[in-house]
């Protein structure tokens, strides 16, 4: 298991989020997302505009993501 914030995904705060794949831990994420969005969260909700427009562009998304991807694998082991 490795363990990443919020913020270290992309979002806007400190929680915090466990999984053993990155593939977990983006579908973990993607659910706090919904959370954020439905309390209707500033910052969460500014952090997933910014995101949206990066995924607008195939070639900076794919990079953004390959770079989480890698700061996932580079982590530790809880």
């Amino acid at each position: 298991m490795k363990t990443m914030t919020c913020k270290q995904l992309g979002g806007a705060c400190e929680q915090t989020f466990s999984a053993a794949t990155f593939e977990e831990m983006a579908g973990l994420s993607k659910e706090h997302g919904k959370e954020m969005f439905k309390k209707n969260d500033a910052a969460h909700l500014e952090a997933m505009r910014a995101m949206q427009l990066l995924m607008e562009t195939p070639m900076p998304c794919k990079i953004g993501l390959k770079k989480k991807k890698q700061a996932f694998d580079a982590l530790p082991e809880d």
